[in-house]
Protein backbone atom coordinates (compact mmCIF):
# COMPACT_ATOMS: atom_id res chain seq x y z
CA UNK A 1 0.00 0.00 0.00
CA UNK A 2 1.42 3.57 -1.26
CA UNK A 3 1.64 5.88 1.87
CA UNK A 4 2.69 9.37 1.64
CA UNK A 5 2.47 12.33 4.02
CA UNK A 6 1.27 15.38 2.04
CA UNK A 7 3.13 19.04 2.80
CA UNK A 8 0.89 20.46 4.73
CA UNK A 9 -0.16 17.30 7.11
CA UNK A 10 1.68 15.08 8.94
CA UNK A 11 -1.00 12.93 8.73
CA UNK A 12 -0.32 9.95 6.33
CA UNK A 13 -2.53 9.08 3.34
CA UNK A 14 -3.18 5.89 1.82
CA UNK A 15 -4.68 3.91 -0.55
CA UNK A 16 -6.70 6.45 -3.26
CA UNK A 17 -5.91 9.47 -2.38
CA UNK A 18 -1.86 8.47 -1.54
CA UNK A 19 -2.29 7.13 -5.62
CA UNK A 20 -3.69 10.65 -6.55
CA UNK A 21 -0.79 12.66 -4.91
CA UNK A 22 2.08 10.26 -6.07
CA UNK A 23 0.91 10.65 -9.79
CA UNK A 24 0.23 14.38 -9.68
CA UNK A 25 3.67 14.68 -8.00
CA UNK A 26 5.36 12.36 -10.76
CA UNK A 27 4.01 14.40 -13.25
CA UNK A 28 4.70 17.80 -11.39
CA UNK A 29 8.61 16.33 -11.49
CA UNK A 30 8.90 15.57 -14.73
CA UNK A 31 7.25 19.32 -15.88
CA UNK A 32 9.21 20.67 -13.79
CA UNK A 33 13.00 18.81 -14.46
CA UNK A 34 12.52 20.28 -17.92
CA UNK A 35 13.56 23.41 -16.68
CA UNK A 36 16.62 22.48 -14.85
CA UNK A 37 19.16 24.52 -15.20
CA UNK A 38 17.45 27.08 -17.42
CA UNK A 39 18.03 31.23 -17.21
CA UNK A 40 14.94 33.16 -17.36
CA UNK A 41 15.87 34.10 -20.91
CA UNK A 42 15.86 30.31 -21.91
CA UNK A 43 12.22 29.31 -20.40
CA UNK A 44 10.96 32.21 -22.56
CA UNK A 45 12.66 30.88 -25.64
CA UNK A 46 9.96 29.09 -28.59
CA UNK A 47 12.01 26.57 -30.05
CA UNK A 48 9.52 24.43 -31.91
CA UNK A 49 6.72 25.41 -34.73
CA UNK A 50 4.29 26.27 -31.40
CA UNK A 51 4.02 29.27 -29.58
CA UNK A 52 5.06 27.44 -26.21
CA UNK A 53 7.66 27.71 -23.56
CA UNK A 54 9.02 26.12 -20.75
CA UNK A 55 7.99 29.05 -18.46
CA UNK A 56 4.93 29.54 -20.02
CA UNK A 57 3.76 25.62 -19.89
CA UNK A 58 5.09 26.29 -16.03
CA UNK A 59 2.57 29.30 -15.76
CA UNK A 60 -0.29 27.15 -17.34
CA UNK A 61 0.06 24.23 -15.35
CA UNK A 62 0.02 26.03 -12.16
CA UNK A 63 -3.42 28.44 -13.40
CA UNK A 64 -5.02 24.95 -14.83
CA UNK A 65 -4.53 23.32 -11.54
CA UNK A 66 -5.24 26.72 -9.13
CA UNK A 67 -8.88 26.66 -11.42
CA UNK A 68 -9.64 23.40 -11.03
CA UNK A 69 -9.07 23.14 -7.42
CA UNK A 70 -11.32 26.02 -6.87
CA UNK A 71 -13.82 24.00 -9.18
CA UNK A 72 -13.75 21.47 -6.33
CA UNK A 73 -14.74 23.89 -3.83
CA UNK A 74 -16.73 26.27 -5.04
CA UNK A 75 -18.00 24.55 -8.18
CA UNK A 76 -18.78 26.41 -11.59
CA UNK A 77 -18.00 30.26 -9.59
CA UNK A 78 -14.71 28.89 -9.08
CA UNK A 79 -13.70 28.78 -12.63
CA UNK A 80 -13.84 31.53 -15.35
CA UNK A 81 -17.12 32.62 -16.99
CA UNK A 82 -16.39 31.79 -20.32
CA UNK A 83 -19.41 32.18 -21.72
CA UNK A 84 -18.56 35.95 -21.51
CA UNK A 85 -15.05 36.24 -22.19
CA UNK A 86 -14.01 39.49 -23.96
CA UNK A 87 -10.74 39.77 -25.69
CA UNK A 88 -8.65 40.85 -22.73
CA UNK A 89 -9.60 37.75 -21.15
CA UNK A 90 -8.59 36.13 -24.18
CA UNK A 91 -5.09 37.63 -24.44
CA UNK A 92 -4.96 37.36 -20.73
CA UNK A 93 -5.19 33.42 -21.15
CA UNK A 94 -2.42 33.70 -23.71
CA UNK A 95 0.32 35.63 -21.35
CA UNK A 96 -0.25 32.22 -18.99
CA UNK A 97 1.77 30.51 -21.96
CA UNK A 98 4.62 32.77 -22.65
CA UNK A 99 7.19 34.42 -20.17
CA UNK A 100 6.56 38.28 -19.85
CA UNK A 101 8.86 41.02 -18.72
CA UNK A 102 9.32 40.69 -15.37
CA UNK A 103 8.33 37.19 -15.09
CA UNK A 104 10.91 34.33 -13.56
CA UNK A 105 11.83 31.02 -14.19
CA UNK A 106 11.91 30.97 -9.88
CA UNK A 107 8.93 32.39 -9.69
CA UNK A 108 6.84 30.83 -12.39
CA UNK A 109 8.03 27.36 -10.21
CA UNK A 110 7.11 29.24 -6.72
CA UNK A 111 3.61 29.81 -7.79
CA UNK A 112 3.32 25.89 -9.13
CA UNK A 113 4.96 24.64 -6.02
CA UNK A 114 2.68 26.49 -3.94
CA UNK A 115 -0.68 25.51 -5.94
CA UNK A 116 0.88 21.87 -5.65
CA UNK A 117 0.92 21.94 -1.41
CA UNK A 118 -2.50 23.51 -1.89
CA UNK A 119 -4.08 20.68 -4.35
CA UNK A 120 -1.94 17.35 -2.04
CA UNK A 121 -4.03 19.13 1.36
CA UNK A 122 -7.38 19.28 -0.56
CA UNK A 123 -6.53 15.48 -1.79
CA UNK A 124 -5.69 14.58 1.42
CA UNK A 125 -8.39 16.11 3.74
CA UNK A 126 -11.64 16.40 1.03
CA UNK A 127 -14.20 14.91 3.19
CA UNK A 128 -15.67 13.18 -0.51
CA UNK A 129 -13.79 12.37 -3.16
CA UNK A 130 -17.28 11.44 -5.06
CA UNK A 131 -18.88 15.10 -4.37
CA UNK A 132 -19.45 16.65 -7.73
CA UNK A 133 -19.86 19.70 -9.10
CA UNK A 134 -21.32 21.54 -12.50
CA UNK A 135 -19.49 21.72 -15.36
CA UNK A 136 -19.48 25.74 -16.09
CA UNK A 137 -21.24 26.08 -19.65
CA UNK A 138 -18.67 25.67 -22.43
CA UNK A 139 -18.41 24.39 -25.80
CA UNK A 140 -15.66 21.94 -24.85
CA UNK A 141 -17.68 20.56 -21.81
CA UNK A 142 -20.75 18.48 -21.67
CA UNK A 143 -24.01 20.33 -21.43
CA UNK A 144 -25.30 19.45 -18.25
CA UNK A 145 -22.50 17.05 -17.22
CA UNK A 146 -21.56 17.00 -13.15
CA UNK A 147 -17.82 16.38 -12.23
CA UNK A 148 -16.34 14.55 -9.12
CA UNK A 149 -13.16 15.65 -7.23
CA UNK A 150 -11.74 12.38 -8.73
CA UNK A 151 -12.53 13.19 -11.89
CA UNK A 152 -11.23 16.66 -11.85
CA UNK A 153 -8.14 15.39 -10.30
CA UNK A 154 -7.54 12.91 -12.53
CA UNK A 155 -7.79 15.28 -15.19
CA UNK A 156 -5.28 17.27 -14.02
CA UNK A 157 -3.02 14.49 -13.71
CA UNK A 158 -3.32 14.12 -17.57
CA UNK A 159 -3.40 18.06 -18.12
CA UNK A 160 -0.08 18.12 -16.50
CA UNK A 161 1.10 14.71 -18.18
CA UNK A 162 0.16 16.40 -21.51
CA UNK A 163 2.24 19.89 -20.87
CA UNK A 164 4.97 17.49 -19.68
CA UNK A 165 5.67 15.87 -22.65
CA UNK A 166 5.38 19.39 -24.15
CA UNK A 167 7.73 20.79 -22.09
CA UNK A 168 10.30 17.75 -22.97
CA UNK A 169 10.40 18.05 -27.00
CA UNK A 170 10.75 22.12 -26.19
CA UNK A 171 14.16 21.49 -23.69
CA UNK A 172 15.44 18.97 -26.48
CA UNK A 173 14.78 21.16 -29.20
CA UNK A 174 16.57 23.95 -27.25
CA UNK A 175 19.65 22.12 -26.03
CA UNK A 176 19.51 18.24 -26.49
CA UNK A 177 18.35 17.55 -23.05
CA UNK A 178 15.34 15.60 -22.47
CA UNK A 179 13.56 14.37 -19.20
CA UNK A 180 12.01 11.25 -20.24
CA UNK A 181 12.90 8.22 -22.49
Amino acid sequence: MTTVTAPATSTPVTGERADLIVALGKQRHFLRFTTRGLTDEQAGLRTTASALCLGGLVKHVTSVERVWVDFILQGPSGMPDFSSWTEEDLARRADEFRMLPGDTLAGALEAYAEVAARTDELVATLPDLDATQPLPQAPWFEAGAHWSARRVLMHVVGETAHHAGHADIIRESLDGQRSMG
